[in-house]
């Protein structure tokens, strides 16, 4: 059973992926998300249920009933934990959708380099760590 309303798992090295993670923390005051590290090395004796493989590939969260979501849902959910997920609603509208979750695939896949672009920083080894609310320690 979850204590918080969001386990979100994320790419550590990822330095975009990180400052989202780093921005979400500290906006969220009522300690609703936990952040789990997938780069961690004890991830996978924490979670040997889940594939490292699709979560690296998108992100994906837990929600405080057990379902498993991912990519822009996942991202939605946070930000309005947060209150502000009137920025990301747009992009689970009907038809906005489609086209959101076709970019966030192209963005996930090329993270890296798009990071470069960026900040130019391509990966992180390792990255300063987000480490509220894991099981995983970061």
């Amino acid at each position: 059973m979850l204590t918080t309303e969001l386990i979100i798992f994320y790419d550590g090295y990822c330095p975009l992926c990180l400052a989202e993670m780093r921005k979400l923390k500290e906006l969220d005051t009522s300690q609703a998300i936990s952040f789990v590290d997938i780069q961690e090395d004890s991830f996978t004796q924490h979670y040997p249920h889940l594939d490292w493989g699709a979560l690296n590939a998108r992100i994906h969260g837990y929600l405080a009933d057990g379902r498993l979501i991912s990519g822009l849902d996942v991202t939605y959910v946070a930000w309005k934990l947060v209150g502000k997920g009137w920025v990301y609603a747009p992009l689970r509208w009907p038809v906005i959708r489609w086209f959101a979750d076709i970019a966030y695939k192209g963005f996930a896949k090329h993270r890296y380099t798009i990071s470069f672009l960026l900040t130019g920083k391509k990966r992180c080894l390792p990255c300063e760590q987000v480490d509220r609310g894991s099981d995983v320690k970061n």
